[in-house]
């Protein structure tokens, strides 16, 4: 089946909203980092994906463009907190014996999912700005330069947003401070894991559209608004 560009793009647009929200539930657990002691939350395992989906879209449709995805992320993700906070605080129905457990996990959201959006928008736009900084200086060429160098900022502060957020004053310090190191560590190889994900993906995305975008005229003034 041929995909056209408006199906294209709203299938970025969706994975974008999905992987953010997944990535968000699956955070309320930590699991022991093979043995170590350290801990690691859930969405750590999703999440890479979040950058190499951020990265394809400034590649094919530039700064702006991937400025809004991830503001209508941002929305759908405050839209699906309201949600399950709204049902966390009904009364529970006669016989159902779970609310403790629901209140458990998904009473700890609201922290999480602040630490997670702000992470989110802070951490994508600035990956998008120097994705899109390093594509101009390179002429196009080097597509796992600026994937690497884009994420390496974006998901450091990223990470340091979330971790500081969500988990400051939950965990210990040697496991906080394990937390960030680890989870940085893992989106970064993720990342790296990925790199033949988002060539295949730029190719495809570039034959469907025909687009190859250059921010010639970006600048940091302009990074949030305009």
């Amino acid at each position: 089946m041929k995909i056209s560009k408006s199906t294209l793009f709203m299938i970025v647009v969706a994975l974008s909203v999905t992987v953010l929200i997944v990535s968000n539930i699956a955070s309320t657990k930590l699991f022991d980092f093979f043995g170590t002691g350290l801990v690691w939350d859930g969405g750590a395992i999703l999440f890479p994906l979040a950058y190499v989906l951020g990265d394809v879209v400034v590649e094919i449709y530039g700064f702006k463009v991937a400025r809004k995805i991830v503001l209508v992320t941002f929305a759908m993700n405050l839209l699906a907190v309201l949600a399950l906070w709204i049902v966390q605080i009904l009364p529970p129905g006669v016989g159902w014996g779970n609310q403790a457990a629901y209140e458990a996990i998904i009473g700890f959201m609201p922290r999480l999912v602040a630490g997670s959006l702000v992470a989110y928008a802070v951490g994508q736009i600035a990956n998008a700005f120097v994705f899109a900084k390093i594509k101009v200086a390179t002429k196009g060429r080097r597509l796992w330069l600026r994937a690497l160098g884009s994420s390496l900022v974006g998901n450091l502060i990223d990470t340091l947003i979330f971790v500081s957020v969500a988990f400051y004053g939950v965990i210990s310090p040697v496991q906080f401070v394990g937390l960030i190191c680890i989870a940085y560590a893992t989106k970064m190889i993720g990342e790296t894991l990925l790199l033949p994900v988002t060539y295949r993906a730029v190719k495809f995305m570039k034959k469907v559209t025909g687009d190859d975008h250059y921010d010639k005229k970006l600048r940091l003034r302009n990074v949030f608004f305009k």
